[in-house]
This record gives structure tokens, C-alpha cells and sequence, in this order.
């Protein structure tokens, strides 16, 4: 997605249901909808208090844009990435933090450091390179959050070309904090969409969970919500989901996905499709779907499986069908 510039590790995926404002809830629903970080937002909220919630969700939007986007020259984030010492703010802090913990549950499969493996493979800031093993090892030499904290809100590199890029959970934190301050305000319905990853809680206007549709992940489906592939029920938790048939290249036959591996340096070759993750927070959400993309599907199924707070929906391929796992906790509608 471009959001803050094209997404590295994944594609967004999910569509909103259509929400129909009618008779149905006696509670006025209202809509906010707009462009964000090179994508779009969507939030639909009953306003009990009868006040539009619109500068407020700007104000959120604006704080996030200047700590944590690398395609603001002015950002937190990407000032630090030029070397300069600035101390950290709250929103830089707790993306770091929980990037870090989920680097290490995957063994370093979930990786926010490894954009200069994107950007020679084509899927970063630069056109495709000649990729060779010696490009691919300089570009490892600089990935891996092993390379980089924060001490006494100061980030320390041990190589200081190291860089970060929070494209792969910045959009599910986005959700989760414009989701805090509505619950501080006491709105008890609601479903905020940033960039296709989800926060909502209650009822939409029907009275009825929220719907989230999935699209089918298969080649030529550009537009979403043209083909979906299931339609998911929702209330009360994050989701995300992630893809690789809608960003990739072919070159002499072979075709290559924008999900890489940050141990190897090279496309992963799993049979995922897509990955959709439900978790009681947006941001684990988002970052597990982009986890699971490179784990594959047998190690996506037995982390879902193992972890109570965490759901999954699978499309995978097997030959020629596309095949789908559903844990237990998923609704469909």
C-alpha cells in the first residue's frame, strides 16, 4: 500500500461493509472519512454526545504523520534515520517497543529494520537492482533490530546507516490510538479503518456486529471489494490483513513477491495468499498478518493455535486450488 510511500510487507486487503445509516439504530451514527499517510480512513461512530469527533481524529492523524512517517521530511522518524540525536516521543516508543517483541517471537521474521532489503529488490524507495549475493549481504548487514534501541529515549545503531520504517504496524497502531481516545470520550460504538487495518467495538447502526469484507486473493483483482473472498464479523478487537498478489513483479518467467524475508534477504516462497489476523489490539494484528506472509502456512496455523488472544483466516495455495484455514474463533457471516 502507499501509505507514507507504498507499504513494504503488505497489501491492505480488507473493505468496510457498507454501512447503512437508517431507522435501524435509534443512536445518530456519523462517518469520517479522508486521506492519510498515502491512504485512505474510514470511521464510523455513534455520537451519543451529539459532538463531531473530525478535529480530533486530525489532530491524532497529525501526531502520527510527524513521529513515525518516513515519507515526512520533518517526521520524528525520519530524522532520527538520518543520524540526528532527538529524544523519542510516546507514539515513536511504543511502535519501537512492540516491534521489538514481535522481532523476537519471530526469530526476526517480523523485521522493521529491513528496508534497504526492499529497496533493492524493487519494493522500497529505489528501482530494482541487479541482485546479487553481494548486495543482498551488505543489505543484511544493515537489517536487524539486534542493530538498534533506545537508552535513556535516545536511539543507539551499532552501524549508523541502520534506518527504520514503521510501515508494517504504524497503520494498525494509528487505529488502536484513535480507538483510546474514543473510549476516553465515552463513545461506545465504533469502527475506525486506516489503510484496510481495523479497530472497532459495539454495533454498527443495524445493532448488529461489524462486517469486514476480505477480498479473494488472486491475480487481476485490483479493486477491492470487486470479488471477496468471505465476509468476517467483528466486535470488540483489531484486524489486519496482508497479501502479496496485488504487489509483485515477473522477470525472465519468475515471479517475484514484495514479501521478503529479512533472514535470507529474498522473497519468501510461502503459499500464503493473504493473511488475515484478529488480536485484542490493531497493531498486533497488522504485524502478525505481515509475520505470518513470510512464515508460511503451517507455522501461521500453529502460532494461531497456540495463542489464545490471536485468530487467523488463511488463503493459501495448494497446486492449482486456493485453499482456506479458519481458526475456531472466526465468524463469518
Amino acid at each position: 500500500m502507499k501509505y507514507w510511500g507504498i507499504k513494504f510487507l503488505k497489501s491492505a486487503l480488507l473493505l468496510l461493509s457498507v454501512i447503512a445509516f437508517t431507522c435501524c439504530s435509534k443512536t445518530e451514527y456519523r462517518m469520517i472519512d479522508g486521506f492519510t499517510q498515502g491512504t485512505t480512513y474510514h470511521i464510523a461512530y455513534s455520537d451519543e454526545n451529539g459532538v463531531p469527533l473530525d478535529s480530533l481524529v486530525e489532530s491524532i492523524l497529525n501526531d502520527i504523520d510527524f513521529s513515525l512517517s518516513v515519507y515526512n521530511e520533518e517526521s520524528l522518524i525520519t530524522k532520527i534515520n538520518n543520524g540526528e540525536d532527538l529524544s523519542v516521543d510516546t507514539l515513536f516508543r511504543n511502535v519501537f517497543d512492540r516491534s521489538y517483541e514481535i522481532y523476537k517471537l519471530s526469530g526476526g521474521l517480523f523485521d522493521v529494520s529491513a528496508a534497504p532489503l526492499f529497496n533493492i529488490w524493487g519494493f522500497g524507495f529505489k528501482n530494482k537492482m541487479t541482485i546479487t549475493q553481494e548486495r543482498v549481504d551488505s543489505a543484511l548487514s544493515l537489517t536487524g533490530m539486534d542493530k538498534i534501541y533506545i537508552e535513556e529515549s535516545k536511539v543507539i545503531k551499532t552501524n549508523k546507516d541502520v534506518t527504520l520504517n514503521f510501515n508494517a504496524i504504524a497503520q494498525g497502531y494509528t487505529a488502536d490510538v484513535i480507538a483510546s481516545q474514543f473510549e476516553k470520550i465515552g463513545i461506545n460504538n465504533y469502527l475506525i479503518e486506516v489503510g484496510g487495518e481495523i479497530f472497532c467495538k459495539g454495533v454498527n447502526p443495524k445493532g448488529k456486529k461489524w462486517s469486514v469484507g476480505i477480498d479473494r486473493p488472486v491475480d487481476g483483482n485490483m479493486v477491492q471489494g470487486e470479488d471477496l473472498q468471505d465476509i468476517l464479523l467483528l466486535s470488540g478487537g483489531g484486524l489486519a490483513t496482508s497479501g502479496n498478489y496485488r504487489k509483485f513483479y515477473e522477470e525472465d518467467g519468475q515471479k517475484y513477491s514484495h514479501t521478503i524475508n529479512p533472514l535470507t534477504g529474498y522473497p519468501a516462497k510461502a503459499s500464503i495468499l493473504s493473511a488475515t489476523v484478529t488480536a485484542p489490539d490493531a497493531m498486533t494484528a497488522d504485524a502478525y498478518a505481515t509475520w505470518f506472509m513470510v512464515a508460511g502456512v503451517e507455522k501461521a496455523i500453529e502460532i494461531i493455535e497456540s495463542d489464545p488472544k490471536i485468530e487467523g483466516y488463511l488463503v493459501y495455495s495448494q497446486g492449482d486450488s486456493l485453499r482456506v484455514y479458519k481458526s475456531a474463533g472466526i465468524q463469518i457471516r
